[in-house]
């Protein structure tokens, strides 16, 4: 069986601790695109660099899913480094 995520862009919440940041590295090491949404941007950005330190590729982004007008702000895509990722 083999994981077809490699290029793949896909969007994590709660990505700043627990299972949605291991969630986060774990894809990242396969070789997915991640975009990592929670309310700690501190956390996010950390997590963002190491990420790519080991060689992925991530963005991060302060958002609280309880507020729609934050989780409107992920469409179509992230707002940095979209370019690359089209």
């Amino acid at each position: 069986m083999t994981d077809n995520i490699t290029g793949k862009v896909i969007v994590i919440t709660g990505a700043s601790s627990g299972m949605g940041e291991a969630t986060a590295r774990d894809l990242a090491a396969k070789g997915a695109k991640v975009a990592l949404g929670a309310r700690r941007q501190d956390r996010l950005d950390t997590i963002g660099q190491e990420i790519e330190a080991a060689g992925g590729e991530a963005v991060a982004l302060a958002t609280d899913v309880t507020k729609r007008e934050e989780v409107r702000r992920w469409s179509p895509r992230p707002r940095t480094r979209s370019a690359a990722w089209t």
